[in-house]
């Protein structure tokens, strides 16, 4: 199996050039597949597919989707090496189901990290500055081990600190001095919360640059969002944001222009979808995001709709890179809701809330009602401070939604610490902010 390292390059390539590249490391993959994968095996074999037809990107279409449900059910049937080859056992969040077991070898480990490292340099991140690490490098979580691994051989200094504890992050801050920060950017705003009760000057910090993951900070067009904006207006610090999942085990990281996310042709083969799984090619138009792993080699996909929903802008960046770039995230394919006759995703609703200064935590539920339609709950926890009296809360909720997605979840107010147990359930690594009950109702 081919470890594809040291192709910086090929992201300043032309457009041809970097398809040709991506179809010759494409014949790789389907070889290695068809020689090692079980499930794949079985896939051609069901489906007739003769692999030397598949010669070109455009020829993909040919071949079936790999599927969530695929992974849950055949998980075994992927891995393409002996168990004694495997390193690290990882699992995805579950957050659309049952979580599924990935494993990696020692080569898939150097894979991961060769993609951090260079998405960490496109982030702005050098061998000369030192990274404090706010996501866990345990739980069987990929994300926290890519970071470390990356910033190691990229030669950066790594302080791994974990999640939450706004005190030791402060502490951490004080006693080392990193300059940049990894982290999901709603945390950003606790720990500034925290520095202001704490009489610590934040803005006088050695903290100069903050990369984020797990939540949007752009709109689709690439401008701040209302939390992006909120961070900005507090903290004077360069943000950058990522996107990146177990499954792709490929990241992309805007650049310091900040209009997307770059694709690295040499990790990845990218498509986008509509919902009847046909190819979009307008730019700009939102679809679901298909993936091909390249150069995986213990449980490669091939295929695989990832269930996000964004948009592929192909113009060359004032960076200088030509590769496509991956626009935020605009929510799960399959948490897509029609509210008062308005399509939206969660996120925009978490938008709002992370920015509503009496908002101290939320969960959205979604349900159907007596008719059969969407139905949206949005339950809220309060803060003490700052917060409308009570008779106007309400209103003033159903405002600032109506300000930004043009319709108003049904608003209900909880205990904060109620609301917390909903966010951090047991075994859970990533807060949970929507709850899917419309499958329940039926």
């Amino acid at each position: 199996m081919k470890i594809l390292m040291n192709n910086e390059h090929i992201e300043y390539q032309s457009t041809e050039e970097i398809k040709r590249f991506q179809e010759s490391k494409l014949h790789d993959a389907l070889y290695y597949l068809n020689r090692h994968s079980p499930f794949y095996q079985n896939l051609f074999k069901a489906e007739g597919i003769d692999i030397r037809s598949i010669r070109h990107l455009e020829d993909l279409q040919r071949i079936p989707f790999t599927e969530k449900r695929d992974l849950q059910l055949h998980n075994s049937d992927f891995l393409c090496t002996p168990t004694e080859m495997i390193i690290d056992f990882i699992t995805t969040s579950g957050t659309l189901g049952d979580p599924v077991t990935f494993a990696m070898t020692d080569r898939d480990l150097e894979r991961l990290a060769y993609n951090e490292k260079i998405s960490f340099l496109c982030a702005g991140v050098k061998p000369i500055d030192t990274v404090q690490i706010m996501t866990t490098i345990d739980k069987r979580f990929m994300a926290g081990l890519a970071y470390f691994l990356g910033l190691r051989k990229l030669g950066a200094g790594i302080v791994r600190v974990g999640n939450g504890i706004p005190e030791l992050q402060w502490d951490t801050i004080r006693r080392i001095r990193p300059n940049t920060l990894m982290c999901v950017p709603s945390f950003i705003l606790h720990i500034i919360k925290y520095a202001e009760e704490h009489g610590i000057d934040y803005q006088k910090s050695s903290v100069r640059k903050i990369v984020c993951i797990g939540e949007n900070l752009r709109e689709s067009d690439f401008s701040l969002n209302l939390l992006g904006q909120r961070i900005k207006e507090k903290w004077n610090v360069e943000l950058y944001a990522t996107y990146a999942s177990t499954e792709m085990a490929t990241t992309f990281a805007e650049c310091e222009y900040g209009c997307g996310g770059h694709h690295h042709p040499e990790l990845i083969i990218c498509e986008l979808v509509d919902d009847d799984g046909r190819i979009v090619t307008e730019e700009g138009r939102v679809g679901e995001l298909v993936i091909t792993t390249l150069g995986v080699e213990g449980m490669p996909l091939l295929r695989f709709k990832t269930g996000d929903m964004v948009s592929f802008h192909t113009s060359a960046c004032r960076c200088g890179r030509t590769t496509m770039r991956v626009s935020p995230v605009v929510g799960r394919a399959n948490h897509m809701l029609k509210y008062k006759g308005t399509t939206l995703y969660p996120p925009a609703m978490y938008d709002v809330l992370d920015n509503t200064p009496y908002v101290e935590n939320y969960v959205i539920e979604a349900s159907l009602s007596e008719n059969g339609t969407d139905h949206i709950t949005a339950c809220i926890g309060l803060s003490e401070a700052s917060r409308p009296t009570p008779d106007n809360i309400v209103k003033d909720l159903k405002d600032r939604f109506r300000a930004k997605i043009r319709v108003a979840p049904q608003i209900e107010i909880l205990s904060t610490e109620e609301i917390r147990r909903i966010n951090y359930p047991d075994m859970s690594r990533k807060p949970v902010k929507f709850i899917d009950n419309r499958g329940k109702n039926s």
